[in-house]
């Protein structure tokens, strides 16, 4: 359970530098950004997979760049729900979808998620 919080935690912080970096992406609450977390985890769990493995050949073709706007397309589609959160435009989606990935991917590091631990 603590690790969930601390995951939507560092989600939501990157939304919110998302937000305060790049134009185009605004929230109206901090419940707002910390939903957006959530569904932006779920989405990422869920709809991304698909999506990479319908755009694989495009992928291939241009040699992982198309993961960009794959990673921008599920962040512009979180911020077209009606709760609070807004992302105005493709451009905007994938410039937010590097900055929060790049804070989750700093975020995760320095709390160790993605350590294996052993039992032996």
């Amino acid at each position: 359970m603590f690790g969930f919080i601390i995951r939507l935690l560092i989600g939501a912080a990157g939304l919110w530098l998302a937000a305060f970096l790049i134009h185009g992406i605004h929230y109206d609450s901090l419940l707002a950004l910390i939903i957006a977390a959530a569904i932006l985890g779920v989405a990422n769990a869920i709809v991304r997979p698909i999506l990479i493995i319908l755009t694989l050949p495009i992928s291939i073709l241009t040699l992982g760049l198309f993961l960009f706007v794959v990673n921008g397309a599920v962040f512009w589609l979180v911020g077209q729900l009606p709760f609070g959160f807004h992302v105005d435009g493709l451009l905007n989606a994938i410039l937010g979808a590097i900055v929060t990935g790049l804070v989750s991917w700093i975020g995760h590091a320095i709390f160790g998620f993605h350590k294996v631990e052993r039992t032996s």
